[in-house]
């Protein structure tokens, strides 16, 4: 399948057949896809948990439960829980001189680039090391490994929803995570129970509402080209909400014995 065609299904599926376990030979490669994300300095901050629904104990799944759509966390088989740990970052200096070992930075002889690595580069990110375990770059590339695992799932026909908490600590607490652990977000996984169009494409602003060219105020040009080529290729797709789609809502609150109201 072409990588737009999977972007353009990639929505969040968030009814999941509870039935049907997840193999574990599947949730490895939407982690090794976000292992092989790229992440700032090599840090790869990005961890998590795989909390299997048959396995893990009561008090692992009743810490994962959300006031808001609550329903999806009951019924997914899989929860990974995502997180960010900061103290990935006291080992800068070692993701740096892999990096340069492996020929990704700078140029010139080998003994120029390490002197200029232990004399410039490691002195500048211990002296902002406090900073960068902040909120902020490292929970830009998190996302992007997260994003990779998510195109992952989709690809090998699992549906996926990723979902915030108020419970973060309870669930580091939980989980017996370290200290330095940040929980970012919770993304359910399992096989779909709705269609996989979902309803049709979800709302999205203006192309040139949110992106700009050159300076700010002036839109990013939206060629009709490119949008019958994305349409072609099934990127972009029938707007929501399809007309059988409150049926299909209507299904599958009684199939899987979900109280109104839906939202939770």
């Amino acid at each position: 399948m072409e990588l737009r065609e999977v972007i353009g299904n990639r929505r969040s599926i968030r009814f999941m057949r509870p039935y049907k376990p997840v193999e574990i030979e599947k949730l490895q490669r939407m982690l090794e896809a976000a292992r092989l994300a790229s992440h700032w300095g090599n840090v790869g901050s990005l961890r998590a948990v795989v909390v299997m629904r048959d396995s893990a104990s009561e008090e692992v799944l009743e810490a994962l439960q959300a006031p808001i759509a609550g329903f999806q966390i009951r019924i997914a088989p899989v929860v990974i829980v995502w997180y960010l740990e900061t103290s990935a970052i006291d080992h800068q200096d070692d993701r740096l001189r892999e990096l340069m070992a492996a020929g990704a930075l700078g140029f010139g002889t080998i003994e120029e680039k390490k002197q200029a690595l232990e004399s410039q580069l490691i002195p500048i990110f211990k002296s902002i090391s406090d900073e960068l375990k902040k909120p902020g770059l490292g929970e830009v590339d998190c996302g992007q490994g997260i994003a990779l695992a998510t195109l992952m799932a989709y690809e090998q026909g699992l549906g996926t929803c990723c979902l915030g908490t108020p419970n973060t600590e309870q669930i580091r607490i939980n989980l017996g995570l370290p200290d330095t652990a940040r929980v970012l977000l919770l993304q359910t996984v399992g096989y779909p129970a709705e269609s996989p169009e979902a309803g049709g494409q979800r709302p999205r602003q203006d192309l040139g509402a949110l992106f700009h060219l050159n300076s700010y105020g002036t839109p990013f040009p939206r060629s009709p080209d490119v949008v019958e080529e994305l349409e072609r290729d099934r990127m972009l797709q029938e707007p929501a909400p399809l007309p059988w789609r409150e049926a299909e809502l209507e299904y599958l609150q009684k199939a899987l014995g979900i109280e109104p109201p839906g939202l939770l």
